[in-house]
């Protein structure tokens, strides 16, 4: 779906909206000859007359440098490290299959991100960005059901969707850019907000509106490219059918307004039909197992509601199944909730239920160990709730290896910085060697993942506690850009300018990368000023 269909009303994302307002400001800027020709591409067909692949990658990134400031924007490494063990694999199979070619392969980030919404929706981006809402992980009983929508989110950025849709579409997107500037002129003049939510929402209805029927045929497309990226990346192309027919059963319902995914990716008889016919095709990968999944829909649901009415329901972590895969999500629930609420007695409760947890699926045929992972990341933080740091270090000390593409030391290393955080003020001795190698694991991940925020944020705890303070200033710089706050993060690194004056040795080269860096970001900083001047 594109852009201006993925979203709620103003008032409840206000970023992201403000980020929209952004892009289709940029979009007007495109030169005229990106909206002269009005026609459908055909499959694989170039979209570049529509909108340049370098055009879309800038919009996209505009509306995730405001997006990753929003509220709804959720960060939770274990959680989202499923879903990237989900997504690259589709990733991968769309460049074998050769959906992805080298102009996109080059520009676009190809990235998942989650959403903290209740509501059951996923959408893509311009520029390969596709986000997920906690409420379609909450009703997806399988990882191949999730998968399935996944797969047909990349089918929307692999054909390039947004980009076709952008000439088709000229008179709508235009009513829907009228209206964006007037709610932003309104809002200079000091318009009530009300005024200004009013005009940009129904500019927005007029423009999805009449794109509706176009858009139809791109999710007919989606499903069936979806579908082939499915069997490709080694999941069972039923989970395709099975999320259908769940749509189809929620769409009989009265949603209030909770199912945006079914009105925008309308689930006509046909579609319906063409994707329970797949099934019969042989080849098909077995259904995946199903623990480490209701695990991770376990903690979705958590997500979901994190007032203390909330996981008050959970705490107790009961359930009447007899299925294994069910008794272990209640469990797992009911112990996150208790870790949450942070209840002495409560959590020391929950620790007994995590260990049967932990006897159960060891002892489960076939073995998951992205499951017993699950797990055990749970019980240290567990364990760090309840103030023994010393032991949450041994449970993440024996982490099982999960061979799975997508699958990183992220949540686990995220986990060790806290934990040695923790243990350095409870015996400072004890715990320097393992602060120590934690920042240093710390900083080589940042090295490679230089827009992980949260793991920036991170290494700045754990080198100051190491008394490193320069990398600190400077870490706490890059959290900072890494969530769109050039500002902020030309503030730190000025900060650390000063405290860097007569340094030797390592902290001699950790300022000359502070130096570097601050120049770098000063130049993107006003690069952007110029690019929302048009380019005066």
């Amino acid at each position: 779906m594109n852009a201006q269909r993925s979203h709620s009303p103003p008032q409840r994302r206000p970023r992201w909206h403000r980020a929209l307002a952004t892009v289709l400001a940029l979009a007007c800027a495109l030169p005229a000859s990106g909206w002269a020709q009005v026609r459908l591409p055909a499959l694989g067909e170039s979209a570049n007359a529509d909108l340049s692949v370098a055009d879309e990658k800038r919009i996209g990134e505009s509306i995730m440098r405001e997006g990753r400031r929003d509220p709804t924007y959720l960060d939770d490494p274990v959680l989202l490290d499923y879903l990237q063990s989900l997504w690259v694999p589709l990733v991968q199979a769309a460049r074998q299959r050769g959906d992805i070619d080298a102009d996109t392969a080059a520009y676009f980030a190809y990235e998942a991100f989650l959403l903290s919404e209740r509501s059951v929706n996923a959408f893509a981006l311009p520029g390969g960005f596709v986000g997920v809402h906690l409420g379609l992980i909450g009703i997806t009983n399988s990882r191949d059901q999730l998968a399935s929508v996944l797969a047909h989110e990349l089918a929307h950025v692999t054909q390039r969707h947004i980009a076709r849709s952008i000439a088709p579409g000229q008179r709508s997107s235009m009513v829907g850019l009228a209206a964006l500037l007037l709610g932003i002129l309104a809002a200079s003049r000091g318009a009530s907000a009300d005024v200004v939510n009013a005009s940009i929402a129904g500019g927005q209805a007029a423009a999805i509106q009449g794109q509706l029927n176009f858009s139809r045929d791109m999710e007919r497309e989606a499903d069936r490219i979806g579908y082939g990226l499915l069997g490709a990346a080694g999941y069972a192309t039923a989970g395709m059918g099975e999320m259908f027919e769940r749509m189809e059963v929620a769409n009989r319902l009265n949603d209030a307004g909770n199912f945006p995914y079914l009105r925008s990716h309308p689930l006509t008889i046909d579609r319906i039909a063409e994707a329970r016919s797949r099934t019969l095709v042989p080849g098909s990968a077995p259904p995946s197992p199903p623990l480490a999944h209701a695990l991770m829909q376990a903690r979705a649901r958590v997500l979901m509601d994190t007032s203390a009415q909330g996981l008050q329901r959970l705490v107790r972590g009961e359930t009447s199944s007899p299925v294994l895969a069910d008794r272990l999500a209640a469990t797992y629930a009911g112990a996150m909730a208790a870790t949450l609420l942070r209840d002495p007695a409560r959590m020391a409760s929950a620790s007994t239920a995590m260990e049967e947890a932990l006897r159960r699926v060891r002892g489960a045929n076939p073995r998951e160990p992205l499951a017993e992972r699950t797990l055990l990341l749970l019980q240290a933080d567990l364990q760090l709730a309840r103030g023994e740091a010393g032991a949450a270090v041994q449970t993440l000390a024996a982490l099982p290896a999960v061979d799975s593409p997508g699958v990183s030391p992220r949540p686990a290393l995220l986990l060790r910085g806290r934990a040695a955080l923790q243990w350095g003020r409870q015996d400072a001795s004890a715990a320097a060697g393992d602060l120590r190698r934690v920042t240093e694991d710390l900083q080589t991940w940042v090295t490679d993942q230089p827009q992980d925020a949260a793991a920036w944020e991170q290494l700045a705890a754990t080198a100051e506690a190491a008394g490193l303070q320069l990398r600190a200033l400077r870490a706490a710089a890059e959290a900072r850009a890494a969530v769109g706050d050039l500002n902020g993060a030309i503030d730190r690194l000025r900060a650390a300018q000063g405290n860097a004056r007569n340094v030797q040795g390592q902290d001699f080269i950790e300022a000359s990368v502070i130096d570097a860096r601050l120049r770098q970001l000063v130049a993107e900083r006003r690069l952007l000023v110029l690019e929302a001047r048009g380019g005066r």
